[in-house]
């Protein structure tokens, strides 16, 4: 009788914890399936980086990619969208991802560390190091709520924003990726 008793309360303690982690695991990441794909497209062509203009903002898109380990992407807005266009049509990806880093007006860059190239991650398991997420002067790694000294709520708002705009870019750049057919 004790014994159904103690797994009773032991049931009922494991799923109060599993309703409460439940937000925040269920949350889906629109960003993942573009940053697998792009990975996939790049690990085909055997090239590291890619750039794209960005019309919905007037800037440019570039990415860096290492494979298996890491996708570094940038998004920004130059004072004159020449330097972009000259990158863009030389080919310059990996240039205009460095011009990006350096040059573009900081007020419109976004900048995302994708570790394991698998899209933004809402918190990483164990050990795994955090995507880092910085738009402008704000930087935010997605450690979880409670590292991030967050309420719950306004936790997934910034990390669904986040997403949101880092698929965004994603779609800008796989487009640019894929093969061009005549």
């Amino acid at each position: 009788m004790l014994n159904i008793s103690r797994t009773a309360a032991v049931l009922t303690t494991v799923a109060f914890a599993l309703s409460l982690a439940a937000p925040a695991a269920s949350q889906d990441s629109k960003s993942a399936p573009l940053a697998r794909q792009l990975a996939q497209l790049l690990d085909a062509q055997k090239v590291d980086s890619i750039a794209a203009a960005d019309p919905e903002t007037g800037g440019f898109v570039a990415a860096i990619y290492v494979p298996g380990t890491q996708l570094l992407v940038v998004g920004g807005k130059f004072a004159s969208p020449d330097i972009g266009n000259y990158r863009l049509s030389k080919n310059e990806f990996r240039e205009l991802y460095m011009d990006l880093t350096g040059g573009s007006d900081p007020a419109s860059r976004i900048f995302a560390s994708d570790v394991s190239a698998d899209g933004l991650v809402i918190s990483p398991k164990g050990d795994a190091p955090a995507d880092v997420w910085e738009h402008g002067t704000t930087k935010r790694a997605f450690l979880g709520a409670r590292k991030a000294r967050l309420k719950e709520d306004e936790y997934l708002r910034v990390y669904s924003e986040a997403d949101a705009q880092y698929a965004r870019m994603l779609a800008l750049l796989v487009a640019q990726a894929k093969p061009k057919t005549s």
